[in-house]
């Protein structure tokens, strides 16, 4: 059974999309560039109909996770992710995965090493932090290897020992070892990486309270 284009119209809103009509009714919208292909007086099969309909939700997941991509880098996963959230069809997905990334706009190492180099500026994690947040996001172990590779550890410990220190410096020194080592296990990082640090910032502690003192007397 075929049915007829009686109208094309551009959507009042938006007029990169387009309406169309069959029969005298509202059929469905297409982004215009697909609409530039068809004619009113034109007859569609209903093979074609769903050939445009699935052209059209393609496109459509498209702009969304161009729109999602848009905030920062994602996964692969985080895009299937947010689209599945949004109700689009597994096999649309898969398209909109495909075309992403052969566009070079979504690479999940590409990804990871911004996450990694990201982490390292802005708010350090240790290696243990960075594989779990890595993992959450639906990175592949090879790929997290590959972008831990160099990673300095110890220059990520020491910015995060340097600002916990800062932030419990009122605290006893005993809640300060305590906490301090609390605070950098939670960031990822190992006892064998946090103990020399721990310690370290608790005699320099030490050291400023001592001086601290002498010149009070």
């Amino acid at each position: 059974m075929t049915r007829e284009i009686t109208a094309l119209k551009f959507q009042k809103h938006n007029k990169d999309r387009v309406n169309v009509y069959l029969d005298g009714a509202f059929a469905f919208g297409l982004a215009a560039v697909e609409a530039m292909h068809l004619h009113v007086g034109q007859t569609l099969s209903a093979d074609e109909i769903v050939e445009l309909q699935m052209k059209d939700e393609v496109e459509r997941a498209y702009e969304r996770a161009l729109n999602y991509l848009s905030y920062r880098p994602r996964s692969k996963a985080e895009v299937r992710r947010n689209l599945r959230r949004k109700n689009v069809e597994e096999q649309v997905i898969d398209v909109v995965i495909g075309r992403l990334t052969r566009s070079g706009l979504l690479d999940d190492e590409e990804f990871a090493r911004y996450w990694v180099n990201n982490r390292a500026r802005f708010n350090p994690r240790g290696l243990r932090g960075l594989r779990y947040e890595l993992r959450q996001k639906g990175v592949s172990r090879d790929v997290i290897d590959e972008a831990l590779t160099g990673f300095d550890v110890q220059a990520a410990a020491r910015q995060v020992a340097v600002a916990g220190a800062r932030r419990l410096s009122q605290e006893a020194p005993r809640d300060f070892r305590r906490k301090l080592k609390a605070y950098m296990a939670r960031r990822g990082f190992s006892y064998s990486v946090i103990r020399p640090l721990v310690q370290e910032k608790l005699e320099e502690r030490r050291a400023w309270d001592t001086t601290e003192s002498e010149e009070r007397e």
